[in-house]
């Protein structure tokens, strides 16, 4: 089915109740590589319940948490193959910290559709508040969804961060786990492209792949250690580009430049020199 931006433009994909609790929290945790170091004091704020900190990036699990079916890209205006897509880009921006355990309905709407000419790109907006109505957090997202272009929609604007042009100020590295990805998927990502040789290869890949998502909370997460003392409630917002895939079992190298309020950060595997993360923003809170 072609896309049809008049009919996605602004649709409202309506409203979703959820829950979490401090195990989710530690699952989600321990799925970025979260206690590597067992016995570290900084490391068991994130993976022992009795100093528990909610990394922000929880914000992009915690609604879908629970969910053990493969996902579909079917909205109004929009039904494309799974297979096709690969996510653009993230961000989270927090309004308080996230409790350790807590009740919240989620919002969800398409704000634009964007012809790239061979591809398109899908960009959604959810927002989150709690039982009471107070506003917990603000995702921002969007799929780049191959062969899909060409529908006569508008290409969107560029968002490009400009790095300063001299050495980072700080250079983190990641390592990651074979395993990794068969351990984020337990976070409510069931996409076979993360499991499944065979998927993967029929979506043009020689391996199953490393969620964009874990990269993502990986890369917060080293940043926030090496540059904010681990204190995940100084996380104001944090957005990023998916500019490549990671392996898992690969070693991310995170490039942290200071700039004003702002951090400005690349990250890319050793391994291959291939980018991983590119026009990312970790503000301060």
């Amino acid at each position: 089915m072609p896309i049809d931006p008049e009919l996605a433009i602004g649709a409202d994909l309506g409203e979703q109740t959820f829950a979490w609790t401090s195990s989710d929290v530690l699952l989600y945790h321990l799925a970025l590589g979260a206690g590597a170091n067992p016995t570290d004091p900084a490391e068991l704020r994130y993976a022992y319940e009795r100093d528990l900190r909610v990394l922000p990036t929880f914000a992009t699990v915690a609604q879908n948490l629970h969910t053990v079916d493969a996902p579909s890209v079917k909205m109004p205006g929009i039904d494309i193959d799974l297979a096709q897509v690969v996510h653009g880009t993230q961000a989270i921006s927090v309004h308080r910290p996230i409790p350790v355990e807590g009740k919240a309905v989620a919002r969800t709407r398409i704000v634009d559709v964007q012809d790239k000419g061979k591809a398109a790109v899908i960009l959604n907006e959810t927002t989150v508040r709690d039982a009471d109505g107070s506003p917990l957090w603000t995702a921002q997202s969007s799929i780049f969804a191959r062969g899909e272009g060409g529908f006569g929609g508008g290409r969107g604007s560029s968002d490009k961060v400009e790095l300063p042009d001299r050495e980072p100020d700080v250079t983190i590295d990641t390592p990651t786990l074979p395993q990794q990805a068969l351990l984020y998927r337990l976070c409510g990502d069931r996409n076979p492209l993360h499991a499944d040789p065979e998927f993967a290869r029929a979506a043009g890949f020689d391996v199953p792949i490393l969620h964009g998502l874990c990269t993502y909370g990986i890369v917060a997460k080293a940043v926030t250690d090496a540059l904010l003392d681990g204190d995940v409630t100084r996380v104001k917002a944090f957005s990023a580009r998916f500019a490549g895939v990671v392996l898992p079992g690969e070693t991310l190298r995170t490039q942290v430049w200071r700039d004003g309020a702002r951090l400005l950060i690349r990250t890319s595997s050793v391994e291959r020199g291939a980018p991983a993360l590119s026009d990312a923003v970790l503000t301060p809170a």
